[in-house]
């Protein structure tokens, strides 16, 4: 029987950045998630150009958290005259917050406001399992798999072109990190698949 979920909580560091009580650290650096997603995701994978006319790309992302990198990521192929035909966004989230939460969570992110309200208006139940999203006609699909990832990753059917690893850091949540999660996701990547991530941690380096 597959467990209920345990949404994510709201807090705040006391700097402001949102918090994880459950794992005891926030969902991006004080410095900013905005740019935090931009420099070493998408950089990071080397988009937007990786994806420049393409018939689609796919992005595998592990901890969609309240959704910055999504936004980014969406935010640059709506901007990209070169963007790829079709865009697909793969996210596994243990724990999603509810869409009232991402309302506070996304407010003092002004740049990505029309998109974030698509986003919420979209935003599923708190159910364990797969959930699809289409926007932009269609042309763009947000896939949330809400559950353990260690669990989802391997049921995962896709060809990942470029994967976010956006877990907590690994001391807190080691889980994310397990050699046996980074296999899983390897086994879904595409030739030519790239990957980033925040975390210089050894046992990731090993892992990957």
């Amino acid at each position: 029987m597959t467990a209920p979920l345990v949404p994510a909580r709201l807090a705040f560091a006391a700097d402001g950045t949102p918090y994880s009580q459950a794992y005891g650290d926030v969902y991006h650096s004080a410095e900013g998630g905005a740019a935090q997603a931009r420099h070493v995701f998408l950089g990071g994978n080397g988009l937007p150009a990786r994806w420049a006319g393409a018939p689609r790309f796919t992005v595998l992302e592990v901890g969609f958290g309240f959704g910055l990198c999504f936004l980014a990521t969406w935010q640059a192929w709506r901007e990209d005259a070169q963007r790829c035909a079709r865009l697909h966004y793969v996210s596994v989230e243990k724990h999603p917050f509810p869409a009232q939460d991402l309302a506070v969570l996304h407010a003092p992110h002004a740049e990505f406001a029309p998109l974030a309200e698509e986003l919420r208006s979209a935003w599923p139940l708190l159910v364990p399992g797969m959930h699809r999203l289409e926007f932009e006609s269609g042309r763009l699909v947000l896939t949330l798999a809400f559950g353990d990832a260690a669990e989802l990753v391997p049921q995962l059917r896709l060809a990942a072109d470029a994967i976010y690893l956006d877990g907590f850091a690994p001391a807190k949540n080691p889980d994310m990190w397990s050699p046996a999660l980074l296999k899983a996701v390897a086994r879904i990547a595409a030739p030519g698949a790239t990957a980033a991530t925040w975390s210089v941690a050894a046992p990731v380096r090993l892992g990957l």
